[in-house]
């Protein structure tokens, strides 16, 4: 992976994929680490999974607000307690629908952004909300800023990748796509969502290697694992229809005629 520091800092919640039409948000916490105080990182860890038990209906969102407000000030530089507090806002926001919310969590991915310059998860969360409320061209300048300011940065063209999929540009996404591999050729992301693209444009071959090289990087993937099953079915099924060694198809006898 292009960053296997931070990775292993993520605690995968509930993530929601966000479309034009259809107003979810991708909600990824993250448990403080780097080099943010012992305090911060029991924090946001705590908040963490008081999210999970607020979205369980165990406790409100006020009580994880609370916890990611105290793991901001004990450790005031440390990114992740601001993602955190803004990823919060923003599925409250949209839950309450409350304008308020989702304007607290627009400022909190900036002063997540202002510490991290490189953040992924804020710079999705940024672009899903901008996104949500109408302002499409802002999420793609948003995204653009960052790849032009980071070029050798894989993240930021895998993430207008996404955005650019999502509002129906799948060529554009390809190429975002392919530029980031170019950058790191084992990026597990990039080489999934390639996949998933070449899969959707028919070249299966294509797609079952890059999804088999995403695996190699990164084994715990439970759709792309899935995906390269179907795809392994699918291509045996085929090869038996066809036969083996001669290269040829079999002729359907029920429907053509012999001469």
């Amino acid at each position: 992976m292009s960053n296997p520091t931070r990775s292993a800092r993520y605690f995968h919640g509930p993530t929601l994929r966000f479309t034009a039409a259809v107003a979810l948000v991708a909600c990824c916490l993250i448990y403080a680490g780097g080099c943010a105080s012992i305090s911060a990182r029991g924090q946001n860890a705590a908040g963490v999974r008081q999210y999970q038990k607020a979205q369980a209906g165990v406790g409100g969102f006020d009580v994880v607000m609370r916890q990611f407000q105290q793991a901001i000030n004990t450790d005031p530089d440390n990114p992740d307690g601001y993602y955190n507090l803004a990823a919060t806002h923003h599925h409250v926001g949209l839950a309450e629908k409350s304008q308020d919310d989702l304007d607290r969590a627009e400022n909190l991915y900036h002063m997540c952004l202002d510490r991290d310059e490189n953040h992924r998860d804020a710079y999705r969360g940024l672009a899903v909300l901008l996104a949500q409320q109408g302002h499409k061209k802002e999420a793609f300048c948003l995204l653009e800023g960052w790849v032009d300011g980071h070029p050798d940065v894989a993240d930021a063209r895998v993430e207008l990748a996404r955005l650019s999929e999502e509002f129906g540009n799948e060529a554009a996404a390809k190429e975002h796509l392919v530029d980031a591999i170019k950058i790191d050729p084992n990026h597990p992301h990039a080489l999934a969502a390639l996949g998933k693209i070449r899969e959707g444009m028919g070249d299966k071959a294509q797609a079952l290697a890059d999804y088999r090289r995403s695996l190699q990087e990164h084994r715990f993937q439970p759709q792309v694992a899935a995906r390269v099953a179907a795809l392994q079915t699918e291509n045996n099924v085929r090869t038996s229809i066809g036969g083996s060694g001669t290269g040829t198809r079999m002729v359907d006898r029920q429907t053509t005629p012999l001469k």
